[in-house]
C-alpha cells in the first residue's frame, strides 16, 4: 500500500490553531463584552435569591447583625475561592486546543494515557449527564425569581407570577429556532447594563452602613458555621446558590478565549457581585431581618422597582438562553463523541458553525422546564432543586482537571494532593449540602442525570457490543481486495464510496452489493469517519489515502469533536492528494442495520440495555443527513443484526 498522507486519531493542530480564537487587543474590549452576556449571564442572576435563601436558613438569634455578617462572608470567600481562584486561575488553562467544558477536559486527559482507564470516561459521563439535570433547572429558577419581583410591584399580580413565567418560557424555546447570532448582539450591552446596575444599587447601601464591609473577613464564616452546626448543611447549600453559574467560565472557553473571560470577571463581574451582596446586607441591617423577605428587590426605591423587575427578566432570559445553547453544544460533542446516537443538528448561523439548534434537545428542555415551573410554583420551593448537578459537575471537573495537572502540566505530586486536598473540600461541602436536599427537590436534576448517564453508557455499550459482533461476523478487507483483484467481476463507470467504521473489515454494504449486483464500480473507496480527541482538525491533516491496488483505495477522514461532520466538503480536500472527487460521478453506500435484540433472557441488566440500545437506534438520525450526503448519491443496503 502506499501512503498518500498521514493523520491518527490523535491528530494534532498546528500552532495557528492552538488558540483559534486568539484576537489582537483591540478585539480584547469587545469579546469581554459578549463573555458578559454568554459566560456571566447565570452567575449575574444569583444576587435576586442567593442571599435571600441564605438568610432565611439563619436560626434568628437575637444577635442577628453577626449572623448576617457571617453569611456574607461565607458568601464572598465562596465567590473568590470557587470562581476566582479555581475557575479563572486554573480551570480556564485547562483548555484541549483552546475549548473548554466536561468533555473537552475527558478528551485532554484521555490523551495523557496510552491506554485510558475507564473511570475518566465514567467522569466524562457523569460531568456531562449532570449538566442536562443543570440545564432545566436554570431557566425554571431564574425567570420564576425574576418575575416574583411583581409581588412588590402589584401584590394582586401574585397569581399571575406562574402564568408569566410559562409564557416567558415558550417564547424562549419558540425562538431557538431561528438561531441567538442576532438577538445575542443586545446579550453584552443588557447584561453588562445588570451588573453595573447591580453594583450601584449595593453600593448606595454600603455608604449608608459600611461595617457590612467586616464580613471580608473570612473568620466571621467560618465562626457562623461553627456555632450553628446544627444547620451547617443547610447554610451551605444556599451560599452555594451564589457561584451556581461558575462552569460557563470553563463551557464557553472556546468562544471567547480565557483573556476577555478573566477581564470581564475582574473587571466588572465580581466587583458588582461583591457590591450587590454587601448592599443587600447593609439594606438587612438597616432594616431588621425579620422586616425583610426578599432583599433583592426590597432595597430597592419604590420608583425603580418596576424597571428593575423588567432588567431582572431580561437578565434571566440571557441566562436561560446561555444555558439552553450550551445544552445543543454539549449534545453535538456527545455525538461525535459516540456518547449519544445521532440527532437532528441545524445550523442557524452562516458564518458561526458553533452555532446550532437541536429540534429534540429544545423540546425535551421546554418540556422539562415547564414542568418544573408548574410543579414547584416559587423560586424558593425550586432553589431546593438547584445545585446538585452543578456541584456534582464542579467534583468532575476537579477530578479531571488533577489529572491533567499531574500528567499533563506535570505537576509535583505534592502540589497535586495540596491542590486537590483544598478544593475537595471546598466542592465535597458544596455537594454533599446539595445532596442533604435530595428529598425536598434535589432529586429532579439527579434523576435526569442519571437518566441521561443510563442512555449514554447503554448507547456506548451497544455500540461496542455490535462493532464486535460485527467483526466477528466480517470479511478481512485485505482478504477481499486481494481475491477481487484477481478475479474481477464486471466493472462499471463511476466512483462508489462504501461507509464504515471498521477499518479493517470489509464493509457490509460492500458485500451485499457484490452479492446482489454481482458489479464493481471502476473506483471503489473504503471510508470511515474517525472523531479527533482534538476540538478541531485542519484540513491538511484531515484526511489520508492509501491506495490498495487500481480498484481499491482507503480514506481515512477525522473530525474533530467540535466539528460538524460533512462528507462531501471533507472528500473536496482529496484533490490536493490526487483523487479528483466529484460529486456527480460518486454514489455513496451505507448499511442500514436492521437491529433485534437477542431472546435469551439468561443477564437482564444485558437484556434491558440491549432493548433501550435498539430503540435509540431506531430513534437515532439518518447518517446521510447526519454526515450531510446529498440523498439522491445515496444507495442504502439493509441488514438484520441480532445483539
Amino acid at each position: 500500500m502506499t501512503q498518500t498522507n498521514a493523520a491518527d486519531d490523535n491528530v494534532g493542530v498546528n500552532a495557528s490553531q492552538v488558540d483559534s480564537h486568539a484576537h489582537s487587543n483591540k478585539d480584547l474590549p469587545l469579546l469581554a463584552l459578549g463573555a458578559i452576556g454568554v459566560v456571566y449571564g447565570d452567575i449575574g442572576t444569583s444576587p435576586i435569591y442567593a442571599f435571600r435563601q441564605a438568610m432565611h436558613v439563619r436560626p434568628g438569634a437575637a444577635e442577628s447583625s453577626t449572623e448576617i455578617l457571617g453569611l456574607l462572608s461565607l458568601i464572598v470567600w465562596a465567590l473568590t475561592l470557587t470562581v476566582a481562584i479555581k475557575y479563572v486561575f486554573f480551570v480556564t488553562r485547562a483548555d484541549n486546543n483552546g475549548e473548554g467544558g466536561t468533555l473537552s477536559l475527558m478528551a485532554l486527559a484521555r490523551k495523557t494515557f496510552t491506554n485510558p482507564p475507564v473511570w475518566i470516561m465514567v467522569l466524562g459521563v457523569l460531568g456531562a449527564a449532570m449538566f442536562y439535570g443543570d440545564a432545566i433547572i436554570t431557566p425554571a429558577v431564574s425567570v420564576l425569581s425574576a418575575v416574583e419581583g411583581l409581588r412588590l410591584v402589584a401584590p394582586g399580580m401574585e397569581r399571575w407570577v406562574v402564568p408569566i413565567t410559562l409564557v416567558i418560557i415558550l417564547g424562549v424555546f419558540a425562538v431557538q429556532r431561528f438561531g441567538t447570532a442576532k438577538v445575542s448582539i443586545v446579550f453584552g450591552p443588557v447584561t453588562a447594563i445588570w451588573f453595573l446596575t447591580l453594583g450601584i444599587s449595593g453600593l448606595s447601601h454600603i455608604i449608608g452602613n459600611p461595617t457590612v464591609l467586616l464580613a471580608i473577613n473570612p473568620l466571621l464564616g467560618l465562626e457562623f458555621l461553627f456555632t450553628h452546626i446544627g444547620i451547617a448543611f443547610v447554610v451551605i447549600g444556599a451560599i452555594f446558590l451564589a457561584v451556581t453559574g461558575a462552569e460557563a467560565l470553563y463551557v464557553d472557553l472556546g468562544h471567547f478565549g480565557r483573556k476577555p473571560i478573566v477581564l470581564a470577571w475582574f473587571g466588572l463581574v465580581f466587583p458588582c457581585l461583591l457590591l450587590n451582596y454587601f448592599g443587600q446586607g447593609a439594606f438587612v441591617l438597616n432594616v431588621g431581618v425579620h422586616n425583610v423577605q426578599s432583599p433583592f428587590f426590597e432595597m430597592q426605591p419604590d420608583w425603580a422597582l418596576l424597571p428593575f423587575v423588567i432588567l431582572a427578566t431580561l437578565a434571566t432570559i440571557i441566562a436561560s438562553q446561555a444555558v439552553i445553547s450550551g445544552t445543543y453544544s454539549l449534545t453535538q460533542q456527545a455525538i461525535a463523541l459516540n456518547m449519544l446516537p445521532r440527532m437532528m443538528v441545524l445550523h442557524t448561523s452562516e458564518t458561526q458553525s458553533g452555532q446550532v439548534y437541536m429540534p429534540q434537545i429544545n423540546t425535551m428542555l421546554m418540556i422539562g422546564v415547564l414542568m418544573l415551573v408548574v410543579a414547584f410554583g416559587s423560586s424558593d420551593a425550586l432553589s431546593n432543586a438547584y445545585g446538585i448537578a452543578v456541584s456534582g459537575v464542579m467534583v468532575v471537573t476537579l477530578s479531571l482537571l488533577l489529572v491533567v495537572m499531574w500528567r499533563n502540566w506535570k505537576w509535583h505530586p505534592a502540589a497535586v494532593i495540596a491542590f486537590g486536598v483544598v478544593f475537595a473540600l471546598i466542592d465535597g461541602s458544596f455537594f454533599a449540602a446539595n445532596a442533604s436536599k435530595l428529598f425536598q427537590g434535589g432529586w429532579v436534576p439527579a434523576a435526569v442525570a442519571a437518566v441521561v448517564s443510563v442512555i449514554m453508557w447503554s448507547w456506548m455499550s451497544g455500540r461496542r457490543r455490535l462493532a464486535e459482533k460485527t467483526r466477528r461476523d466480517e470479511v478481512p478487507l485485505q482478504f477481499l481486495v486481494d481475491n477481487l483483484s484477481k478475479k474481477k467481476p464486471t466493472l462499471v463507470p463511476g466512483t462508489a464510496v462504501f461507509l464504515t467504521s471498521d477499518i479493517e473489515g470489509a464493509p457490509t454494504a460492500l458485500l451485499h452489493s457484490l452479492k446482489h449486483y454481482k458489479v464493481l464500480h471502476e473506483q471503489n473507496v473504503i471510508l470511515t469517519v474517525r472523531t479527533s480527541a482534538s476540538p478541531r482538525v485542519a484540513d491538511d491533516e484531515k484526511v489520508t489515502i492509501d491506495s490498495y491496488n487500481e480498484l481499491f483505495s482507503r480514506v481515512v477522514v477525522t473530525f474533530g469533536y467540535m466539528e460538524t461532520p460533512n462528507i462531501p466538503k471533507a472528500l473536496a480536500l482529496c484533490r490536493k492528494l490526487g483523487w479528483k472527487f466529484d460529486i456527480m460521478s460518486t454514489s455513496f453506500f451505507l448499511s442500514r442495520r436492521s437491529l433485534k435484540p437477542g431472546s435469551k433472557p439468561g443477564n437482564p441488566l444485558r437484556f434491558w440495555q440491549d432493548r433501550l440500545f435498539t430503540r435509540l437506534a431506531k430513534n437515532a438520525s439518518d447518517a446521510t443527513e447526519y454526515f450531510h450526503i446529498p440523498t439522491g448519491r445515496v444507495v442504502e443496503i439493509g441488514t438484520q443484526v441480532v445483539l
